[in-house]
């Protein structure tokens, strides 16, 4: 086993201009598609085109024009929090910024290219110690920058930035242990925890499974001192890069969709026997789109990165190995992870136990896999032995998903179907696509195998499939939604300049959309209700359900729940053209045609009450329990929902709602309701990027409500004086305002920030003085060498 890197020179350039060249090959048909017949820019299909895109520009004028809270993101988040999931700490978004935010869409492309090719290059820095021949070395980073998890994740943009850093992390533990190479693996351990902390908690758990598989093989032989020096470095990359995760930490203890353990049975098995299926066959064919389930129809499929696929040898190399170095500590890793996989509590321990299922931790062993690939194919001998089983049984498992096209079956209506496939065309693309590959590689085996250039044959034959697959896989996810998203760029990009012209400046208010694409409060710099991003404000979390509105990835009040407009002070909601008769069918009161566009009819609220206004009475929870959760709004209009302790304290000011109100959740009534608050209206609200002001002028004191969400952020004063922000209507906030003039300033600061980057800064200090304290230790042994 080579445990020393080779001496001949590095070959990263080659590996990572090859990466980048068939990278940018495979989206240049699809760009020119986009250019010629979908508007622009070329976009792709669900998170790509609803998030990525649009979270890149925004975040991008965001950052340059600087500020805390951003109102555009749903009913308002700390940026900070609301963006560290997606990009705010990864290279690649800093990198953009030279780009102007308006520009950020063309960008999108040539990012993805630059992280498939840092991917494939950090695999081969990683491989080249594990692989003797450099030709092999190359072929393995090519495998992994092309893997069926790689090409999938190209739909969610942010998780290719993890994709590409890892191998980084990985080589430099090696470095560290094996080599005794100090000061680089820190700076990998930040980057990495800093890029994205959620994948990071899974990369901790790879690394120290990796590890201790190198001990137990007695790869890794490791002292006292030397485990010391390990962890120290870890424990300062971790402080470094640590910038993000206390907020982050801090925001996600209260977000529900993060407290979610498993119970009982759940912990050792799948609720569904599909997905067993489902995870056995993603090593053998290539991935289906994210948003399809073709072979197995139940169990939890959609959007879950579950592909080990790799172009063209597949899991004939790591079968192969398996079987020949049984006692490698590749072996025996790629084996705890075949067991994690199919266990739902190890699968979940890549993601701090919560029980959702998902299988984005699956680039780590895949990494692993492309290595015992070369390494296995750089030994003729053993490959001779072990590769013509192994293919066969690839084969085999390959072949066998065809039964489930042809299996019998009965539709809904109990008439005869062939197959349990959602969509045969579908299936038999992707199946044959795999057999394909299954076919060609041992074509290729039994033609250049025992040739010198045998590794150049095989690079060539995967580059070429991995062009292939992946176009398949790029068409199959992109174009079932063309028709769907041929108007992305007109509705959103396009859009931005008449929006502007036609929305009045003055004042605050929220937009609505309605059969329009998420996330336009980004595009137009506006908060809007319809919004998709899995990290807002908890406080969002907790108020959505309490009005009958279900918040999980994204905010979609339904049209039919009117009264929540008026609440949450939407003014304007922009219909797209397209969706004029649906919207006409809604038949929906106190809406007024006000102006086109060419991609909308804007319709204004009647009802529509600035932000900042007052109640005369107050609900508690027990009564607003008696009211179904669709018609709580039209109550919250009339009554403040407040908990015991703020009844008490405000018992002077709101009266509580009489019994026979609860009853009266008609439209008219909603409509009077709404004049009254705008009567008891603030005189001027703004809303700033660190939160919002207001000036009040009433002639008594008044409990004023705000719909922005109540995070722990916010401070507030009144004329300059702390004043306490109370938490009403279940996660939005009030303030409390004297008689006469009042000038409210609510300023909002990311919670934990200021600690954390107090611990980033001092990581970066003691690493700075580490690696000056390492410079001056080798500058002296060379001096002593040399003399």
């Amino acid at each position: 086993m080579q445990l020393t890197l080779p001496k001949q020179k590095s070959r990263y350039r080659q590996v990572f201009a090859l990466c980048f060249l068939v990278a940018a090959a495979l989206f240049l048909p699809h760009c020119i598609a986009d250019a010629v017949w979908g508007g622009g820019y070329f976009h792709y299909a669900g998170d790509f085109n609803d998030q990525q895109i649009n979270f890149y520009q925004y975040a991008n004028a965001f950052v340059k024009q600087g500020g805390s809270f951003s109102w555009a993101t749903d009913l308002g988040s700390g940026f900070v929090n609301a963006y560290s999931f997606y990009l705010l700490g990864s290279p690649f978004f800093w990198l953009s910024l030279w780009v102007p935010a308006r520009l950020m869409p063309w960008m999108m492309v040539p990012l993805l290219c630059l992280k498939m090719a840092l991917a494939g290059g950090g695999g081969y820095l990683w491989a080249r110690r594990w692989v003797r021949s450099p030709d092999w070395s190359v072929v393995a980073g090519c495998l992994y920058a092309f893997s069926g998890f790689t090409v999938y994740n190209i739909f969610f943009n942010h998780f290719l930035d993890v994709v590409a850093l890892f191998p980084y992390m990985l080589a430099a533990l090696d470095d560290a242990v094996l080599d005794g190479k100090r000061g680089p693996f820190p700076f990998w351990v930040a980057l990495n925890l800093v890029n994205n902390y959620f994948f990071f908690a899974g990369q901790a758990v790879f690394l120290i499974l990796y590890f201790l598989c190198m001990l137990a093989c007695r790869v890794y032989k490791i002292g006292p001192r030397s485990f010391a020096a390990l962890a120290g470095e870890t424990l300062l990359g971790c402080a470094i890069g640590c910038v993000l995760l206390l907020p982050a930490g801090l925001s996600l203890l209260q977000n529900p969709r993060t407290i979610d353990p498993y119970n009982g049975y759940g912990y050792l098995v799948y609720g569904n026997a599909q997905q067993y299926g489902a995870i056995l066959y993603s090593g053998f064919l290539m991935p289906d789109a994210p948003y399809f389930k073709d072979l197995f129809q139940d169990g939890i499929l959609k959007h879950t990165s579950m592909t080990a696929y790799l172009p063209l040898v597949g899991l004939v190399g790591g079968i192969a190995f398996c079987r020949g170095r049984r006692r490698h500590p590749f072996a025996w890793l790629l084996k705890i992870c075949i067991l994690c996989a199919f266990v739902p509590v190890l699968n979940s321990a890549f993601y701090a136990l919560n029980s959702s299922y998902y299988a984005r931790w699956y680039y780590m062993p895949v990494l692993v896999l492309c290595g015992a690939t070369a390494y296995l194919m750089e030994r003729p001998q053993l490959a001779q032995r072990q590769v013509p089983r192994a293919w066969r049984l690839v084969a085999l498992v390959t072949l066998s998903a065809a039964a489930f096209a042809v299996v019998p079956n009965t539709d809904d209506d109990g008439n005869f179907k062939l197959g349990v496939v959602d969509f045969q065309p579908r299936f038999w693309g992707i199946f044959g696509v795999s057999v394909l590959g299954v076919l060609l590689f041992w074509v290729l085996w039994k033609l250049a195998a025992r040739r010198r250039d045998w590794a150049k044959v095989f690079l060539a034959g995967m580059l070429a499939f991995s062009f292939l697959y992946g176009t398949v896989h790029l068409s199959l996810t992109k174009y079932p939604q063309w028709g769907t998203d041929s108007n992305l760029i007109a509705e959103t990009y396009d859009s931005v300049g008449e929006i502007d012209e036609i929305l009045p400046e003055d004042g605050f208010y929220r937009l609505d959309a309605y059969g329009a694409h998420n996330n336009l409060g980004l595009w137009f710099d506006r908060s809007c209700l319809q919004f998709f991003n899995s990290t807002v404000a908890p406080s969002i979390m907790e108020f959505y359900p309490e009005v009958g509105v279900t918040r999980d990835v994204n905010s979609k009040p339904a049209a039919q729940n009117y009264a929540l407009r008026g609440l949450l002070s939407v003014r304007y909601t922009l219909v797209a053209k397209d969706k004029a008769d649906d919207w006409a069918d809604e038949n929906l009161e106190g809406w007024t045609l006000c102006a086109h566009t060419s991609a909308y009819d804007i319709y204004q609220n009647e009802n529509w009450v600035p932000m900042g206004f007052t109640y005369r009475y107050y609900v508690t929870a027990d009564q607003l329990e008696t009211v179904p959760e669709e018609e709580r709004a039209q109550i919250l209009m009339r009554a403040l929902l407040l908990d015991d302790d703020q009844i008490e304290r405000y018992a002077g000011l709101l009266e509580p709602l009489p019994e026979e109100e609860l009853a009266d959740r008609s439209y008219e009534t909603y409509a009077r309701d709404c004049a009254d608050r705008r009567a008891g209206a603030v005189e001027q609200f703004t809303a700033t990027r660190t939160g919002f002001t207001a000036h009040t002028s009433y002639e008594d004191q008044q409990l004023v409500f705000f719909s922005a969400p109540c995070d722990d952020g916010f401070t507030a004063t009144v004329n300059g004086e702390p004043a306490a922000i109370e938490r009403v209507d279940k996660g939005l906030m009030a303030v409390l305002v004297p008689a006469g003039n009042a000038d409210i300033e609510c300023t909002y600061h990311t919670p934990g920030l200021a600690l954390s980057a107090r611990i980033s800064l001092a990581g970066l200090a003691v690493y700075g003085v580490y690696l000056v304290v390492l410079y001056q230790r080798r500058k002296r042994k060379r001096n002593a060498e040399s003399c």
